[in-house]
């Protein structure tokens, strides 16, 4: 074992070294004269610095990803992808960095889904807004869940398909009905129509799934919509709800929270959803940690698109509102230029 001076002197260059990298912008080469060392001893000594947290790198910009905890979350919860975004403090500004996001791994995902299918919500809506015209060529969209609003408000179900299809060049197959009867005959009446059980079934054959989940209170779309009321929304929670998938409201074990509300629900099936060989979760913000937890603990999603704190919230950390010093997005620090 070194003796302690020779520690504190070793610790004490590694700063210096560091302070020259990163602060003064020197080479390795440049550090090295200064600190009469080799090349070889200075890349070392930031190793060593990084590795004993004297630095800690983080990328601030909002597209900036957290990759420590995208391989964490995809090992962990046997996952295709991860992509986790650093999280501000604003709760807007949070779902717009996710929405983002999102809208960055379809522009880069591949094979490129000809046929996608989407759900609806306000998340989704903000991932139809962020992607850039041209995002993709030829790709058409279908809806995998109804979405007709019940409310005087225009609901954004068919919008959002249509805005995603039309800056892909493709076209857009909507789900004309409800996403919740209120009867179970009226539903299996709707869903025996040929024209909804084409759709339905090309929805079944859909190349990815995209979509997003609702926490289980009176802010979730589903009242806002008309199809439930508060009084709803309490008997949901009594029987362990904690969000909505697809429109299907789920316990935190990731089953089914009421059948008989599940039975008058259209769309695809969270089976399905749980079959498919790509189903992109996009999610976030504190409200969803339990409804998140439900859907990636129990397989119902195989790409997550989230934020940090939910991240973390996901994996058990202690300190899910802390900073980040996931340190390997740049681990590569800077490359001398020499």
């Amino acid at each position: 074992m070194p003796p302690a001076d020779s520690t504190a002197a070793s610790e004490l260059l590694a700063v210096r070294a560091a302070e020259l990298y990163y602060e003064e912008n020197k080479t390795q080469d440049e550090i090295g004269a200064i600190l009469r060392v080799t090349r070889w001893k200075v890349g070392r000594l930031l190793a060593q610095a990084r590795e004993r947290g004297i630095i800690r790198i983080e990328i601030v910009h909002p597209r900036a990803r957290r990759l420590a905890l995208e391989r964490e979350l995809t090992a962990r919860f046997a996952l295709n992808d991860a992509v986790v975004v650093p999280a501000p403090v604003d709760e807007v500004e949070l779902q717009a960095r996710v929405a983002e996001a999102a809208a960055d791994y379809l522009v880069s995902h591949r094979p490129i889904p000809r046929l996608l299918g989407v759900s609806w919500g306000r998340t989704l809506h903000q991932v139809a807004e962020a992607l850039p015209v041209g995002w993709s060529t030829g790709v058409n969209v279908v809806q995998i869940n109804g979405g007709v609003s019940l409310s005087k408000r225009p609901g954004t179900a068919a919008s959002t398909a249509v805005m995603i299809a039309q800056k892909a060049g493709g076209q857009a197959t909507l789900l004309p009905t409800p996403a919740i009867l209120e009867r179970l005959e009226t539903k299996k009446a709707i869903e025996g129509d040929r024209t909804v059980s084409g759709v339905v079934q090309m929805a079944r054959g859909a190349n990815a799934y995209l979509y997003s989940a609702g926490v289980a209170d009176t802010s979730s779309v589903h009242v806002d919509s008309g199809y439930l009321t508060a009084a709803d929304i309490a008997r949901l929670v009594e029987r362990g709800a904690v969000g909505d998938v697809i429109g299907r409201y789920i316990t935190a074990d990731g089953t089914i929270a009421d059948p008989e509300l599940d039975a008058r629900t259209l769309g695809l099936s969270l089976e399905e959803l749980r079959a498919s060989r790509t189903s992109i979760l996009v999610i976030g913000g504190e409200a969803k940690h339990p409804v998140a937890r439900a859907i990636v603990a129990h397989g119902l999603c195989s790409v997550l698109v989230t934020d940090e704190h939910t991240a973390r919230a996901l994996l058990g950390h202690d300190d899910a509102h802390s900073d980040d010093p996931t340190t390997d997005s740049s681990t590569a620090s800077r490359e001398d230029a020499s």
